[in-house]
């Protein structure tokens, strides 16, 4: 799949978006150069953004809207430090930018979408 159409197919699950960012953010990782500074974000985002992907689907389990409320509130924020991560790749222009710009585009996306969740349950 070519770097352009990394998020051309449109997924209305919000489960799906979330595993397909995570595994989006696993192949930008494959590319960056070799340095400890970029191991280091490389792993936080590998952990962070497939987190997100994982609480969300102990979401999908609570039996009460207080417990939905406190999982996807971890889903917002372990984007945001994906987020974070992502922001500190593209400050030290590491990884391809054409990615690196949809990946924080997706993701703002994702933390409206799990926000919203949040507040339409309270």
């Amino acid at each position: 799949m070519e770097e352009n159409t990394i998020f051309s197919e449109k997924i209305f699950n919000f489960e799906d978006r979330l595993v397909r960012f995570a595994g989006k953010c696993i192949l930008f990782t494959r590319n960056l150069n070799k340095s400890y500074e970029n191991e280091y974000y490389k792993n936080q985002l590998i952990r962070s953004s497939g987190s997100s992907s994982l609480n969300f689907g102990e979401a999908q389990g609570t039996i009460s809207d207080k417990d939905f409320i406190f999982k996807v509130g971890l889903v917002v924020k372990e984007l945001k430090e994906s987020r974070n991560s992502l922001k500190i790749l593209n400050y030290i222009h590491e990884g391809d930018k054409k990615t690196r710009s949809l990946l924080l585009t997706k993701i703002e996306e994702l933390i409206a979408i799990a926000s919203k969740m949040i507040l339409n349950k309270k």
